[in-house]
């Protein structure tokens, strides 16, 4: 074991003894007030961005990353709590840098992302909801779908990457999820492929952001 995998793990320690995310079994919280618990919350999220800021450095990122994500997602209901309930499409950014992007995610009721690739690394640790995923790979001509994955709350997905998927929320409410990039996100050039014809076309940070837009009017105008 090395010194940074003893530091991370101290880290993630002394996180449970202060915030309410990760909570010593049987610890009491009633005689705090809604202010602090609301300031918990937040610390909670400044922890978990930390942890895996931290985690980023070791050999196998994605690997110290996950076991991070797992564990901030493996109680839900604690971090729908930090996070807030979402109530529209959007993404939230809580850390962006050239080697690691971290952001919170949310799909409106029976939302659909088109099948994309993100060529770097990938984490979704789902809180809320649920996503299902179907998993695509190029042939000669575009892309064939070969498999599915539905993650449901406190599921985290591990994507290499190469992985090209698209994402449905299939239920009637809004899912939440942590979304974790090994790189650049939004300013990285990638491909999306068109649903009807499947012909490859090029995608970035903001072709993604207009999605969650149009989502939105899509969204108010059927409520």
């Amino acid at each position: 074991m090395n010194n940074k995998t003893l530091t991370r793990r101290s880290f993630i320690t002394a996180a449970a003894v202060v915030t309410s995310q990760f909570v010593l079994p049987g610890q009491s919280h009633a005689i705090e007030t809604k202010k602090n618990k609301t300031m918990k919350n937040k610390l909670d999220i400044d922890y978990f961005i930390a942890d895996c800021i931290e985690a980023n450095k070791e050999m196998d990122a994605q690997i110290a990353i996950k076991e991070v994500l797992t564990k901030a997602v493996s109680r839900p209901k604690d971090m729908l709590a930090a996070l807030g309930e979402p109530n529209k499409a959007g993404i939230n950014i809580l850390h962006a840098s050239k080697t690691l992007t971290i952001f919170n995610a949310s799909w409106t009721p029976q939302m659909n992302l088109l099948p994309h690739s993100h060529l770097m690394w990938a984490l979704i640790g789902i809180y809320t909801g649920r996503e299902d995923n179907i998993l695509w790979r190029r042939d000669k001509q575009s892309i064939n779908a070969y498999g599915v994955e539905t993650l449901f709350e406190g599921d985290v997905a591990e994507l290499a990457d190469d992985v090209i998927h698209s994402v449905t929320n299939p239920l009637q409410r809004f899912t939440g999820g942590l979304h974790i990039y090994g790189g650049d996100f939004f300013h990285t050039t990638r491909s999306q492929w068109n649903p009807d014809t499947l012909i490859e076309e090029p995608s970035d940070g903001d072709t993604i952001k207009s999605m969650f837009t149009r989502e939105n009017k899509r969204y108010n105008l059927a409520n």
